[in-house]
């Protein structure tokens, strides 16, 4: 049983008393961001800041001029740790200092900033409209950047793990930027939403016999019908979208096997294959390609222990657990204990950088009745 901690550079460097927070959850590593989504973030127990707006998707790396020149997707640095020119590495080396292992997270295919400035490369829904911060796999500018994103973010990165994050496509969810979409959408509505039209898509629906312009018309009216569409439209639909998060995966995965070679590789991913988002639907075929597969668990009704239960036996299972509001800490220790019992080997916490005081002894908790 393996349990890590999510955190963010930010949260470790400057704050000695970080590594003893670690020290007390009895977790086994920290799962630190090394690209990551535009955020606004607490820092309730840092002992400078209590805030950290990071305003645009970033590489908390070295954006390297070689490694960039001639693409039109190139991520940028976090101007808001101003003094760290290497802010994950340096965050790294205190942790291992420590004696601290340490995995690598990286988000993929979120990038706001990228999407507004390059939005033929944004997922498009049925209706037309854009959504800038979803970058398309089916796009092969978006499946390259992403691969050398991962590797410029491992380069010379002492990590024993590496946990990918939107490796697939985002959909209409999303939480941010005061977000008013919540509970507007039935599930079904939300799924055709989520299928992106944009002019990579449409051509891999020609190449496999469809008219554009019927789908979307098809997407409109399930949406409008609140029905799904025909089996067979369906099928083929899901059969591009799968084509083109699996091209993206391999390229990943071979930037990271090649800067990484000895780090377990989890895979952020849903059972349901029609999942959009951070963690996306998976393929069968993808889970013999990676070590781990992450499966989001925050609500702690009984129903999440399924999506363990869906994926358990035919993968190692890292329940992703968030100790934070809305989830109630009375309902914790026996979430953990049911999603162990429906599969789970591997425990993540969310979030030890994000979690106030009253927060912090829940990681310890967890972490406890998690282990048999």
């Amino acid at each position: 049983m393996v349990t890590s901690v999510h955190a963010f550079p930010w949260d470790v460097l400057g704050d000695p008393g970080f590594t003893d927070r670690f020290e007390q959850t009895g977790a086994d590593a920290v799962t630190l961001a090394v690209t990551y989504h535009s955020t606004r973030a607490a820092t309730p127990l840092h002992p400078s800041r209590r805030l950290v707006d990071a305003r645009y998707a970033a590489l908390y790396r070295p954006v390297r001029e070689q490694a960039w020149a001639g693409r039109r997707l190139v991520p940028q640095a976090p101007d808001w740790l101003p003094g760290h020119e290497d802010p994950a590495a340096e965050a790294v080396a205190v942790l291992r200092a420590a004696g601290i292992a340490v995995n690598a997270w990286i988000v993929l295919a979120h990038s706001t900033r990228l999407g507004l400035a390059h939005p033929d490369l944004t997922v498009r829904n049925c209706f037309g409209e854009r959504y800038s911060y979803a970058l398309c796999p089916a796009q092969p500018q978006v499946r390259e950047h992403c691969a050398v994103l991962a590797a410029e973010a491992l380069r010379g990165l002492p990590v024993g793990g590496v946990s990918l994050e939107s490796a697939g496509q985002m959909g209409v969810a999303h939480v941010g930027c005061h977000e008013k979409t919540d509970g507007a959408f039935p599930p079904l509505v939300q799924r055709a939403l989520s299928v992106c039209c944009c002019d990579a898509c449409a051509t891999a629906w020609t190449l496999r016999g469809l008219d554009p312009a019927r789908v979307a018309a098809a997407l409109r009216e399930s949406i409008q019908t609140g029905s799904w569409l025909p089996d067979d439209l369906g099928a083929e639909l899901l059969a591009v979208r799968r084509s083109a998060t699996a091209e993206l995966i391999d390229g990943v995965l071979a930037a990271v096997r090649e800067q990484a070679p000895n780090a377990a590789i989890t895979l952020h991913g849903h059972p349901d294959p029609w999942a959009a988002g951070p963690s996306p639907g998976l393929a069968p075929e993808l889970l013999s390609k990676v070590d781990n597969v992450l499966v989001p668990c925050w609500p702690t009704d009984p129903a999440t222990a399924g999506l363990v239960s869906a994926l358990a036996g035919q993968t190692t299972v890292d329940a992703y657990v968030t100790v934070l509001p809305p989830a109630h800490p009375d309902h914790l220790a026996d979430h953990v204990a049911r999603l162990r019992d429906a599969g789970a080997a591997r425990l993540s916490l969310y979030h030890l950088g994000l979690a106030p005081a009253d927060r912090q002894p829940h990681l310890a908790t967890l972490t406890r009745h998690f282990r048999p």
